[in-house]
């Protein structure tokens, strides 16, 4: 089945300025994410490197990097905060497809192995299909009525020590003007989940990627700019604080709310790469239209109640 809707075209927004590149130059230190361990030298992760087809692995990491390196010209801040060890979840944005393989070349340049949550029709692209399944993808297959199995091998590969990418949109952005849409929250579910598994919160990162969205890929030069911040640690732990009283599995609330907040820090953070004032509202792939954020913080029920003893 095809997904609802269609992306917005390219001319819906304007390529990342050379000027507002220049700002973001005086604003942070930005590295090229195609380059081997472009923000100096660090504590590799030899084992999690040599337990995924190395050779291969270094073959489409080396012609993934000259592909984006010849189509667009990528900078990017913040990989410093990638752990050198243990899991971690980045969820990233999915304007263009270019949000797939600029967030993982760079977690690879710096070390790291991620495993990877993408549609199951890539897995069946020829040759690179397979390329895919052999450096760590995870094919999902979107609408198959298996969410709980998905997540489930997402939780399984956090609690074994490996990291994982999510793209938790689920495809392609439908905004018109391409900001963060409505997330899926089975990123809250696996999140929470595992950190419960584990005893402590997950490290959880959101990166975002902008300045892919005006490429044209059948022309693409004069070469765009492109721009990846990876964040600072989410942090989540009051939805852990109540995890013992749980039962089977996280409430639901708990993952949409995890979710939510995923999606408010992408709208900022790539409200900081545009330069641009982020709506206050958000795009419902569910309805098809703008819908308004919420704007009261959200309080867990554990809160709730802690507040009525107080008052009691």
């Amino acid at each position: 089945m095809a997904s609802k809707g269609k992306p917005s075209p390219r001319s819906s927004v304007k390529p990342l300025s050379n000027e507002r590149l220049a700002e973001l130059r005086r604003e942070h230190v930005l590295v090229d994410p195609t380059r081997w361990l472009p923000t100096g030298p660090r504590n590799v992760h030899e084992v999690e490197i040599n337990d995924q087809n190395p050779k291969l692995t270094h073959r489409l990491l080396e012609g993934c990097a000259r592909v984006l390196r010849n189509r667009c010209r990528p900078y990017a801040w913040g990989l410093d905060n990638i752990p050198e060890r243990g899991p971690y979840i980045c969820a990233a944005t999915h304007v263009t497809l270019f949000d797939v393989f600029v967030p993982m070349c760079a977690q690879f340049q710096m070390g790291r192995r991620p495993r990877f949550m993408a549609k199951a029709e890539m897995a069946s692209w020829p040759i690179i299909g397979k390329w895919f399944q052999a450096v760590g993808m995870q094919p999902v297959k979107r609408r198959s009525g298996q969410a709980r199995a998905i997540e489930e091998t997402s939780i399984q590969i956090l609690t074994t020590g490996r990291p994982l990418t999510i793209w938790p949109e689920g495809t392609l952005t439908r905004d018109p003007q391409k900001w963060p849409m409505s997330m899926k929250n089975g990123v809250g579910f696996i999140a929470l989940e595992a950190s419960r598994r584990m005893g402590r919160q997950i490290p959880l990162y959101v990166t975002a990627v902008w300045g892919a969205a005006s490429i044209n890929q059948w022309w693409p030069w004069p070469r765009k700019n492109v721009v990846m911040a990876f964040d600072t640690q989410l942090d989540y732990s009051d939805l852990l604080a109540d995890s013992d009283t749980w039962g089977d599995e996280p409430p639901e609330s708990y993952a949409d709310e995890l979710a939510r907040r995923i999606r408010l820090r992408m709208k900022e953070i790539m409200a900081d790469i545009r330069g641009e004032k982020a709506p206050d509202t958000f795009y419902d792939y569910r309805l098809m239209k703008r819908v308004p954020e919420t704007a009261d913080p959200y309080v867990t029920p554990a809160e709730r109640d802690a507040g009525r003893d107080m008052k009691a």
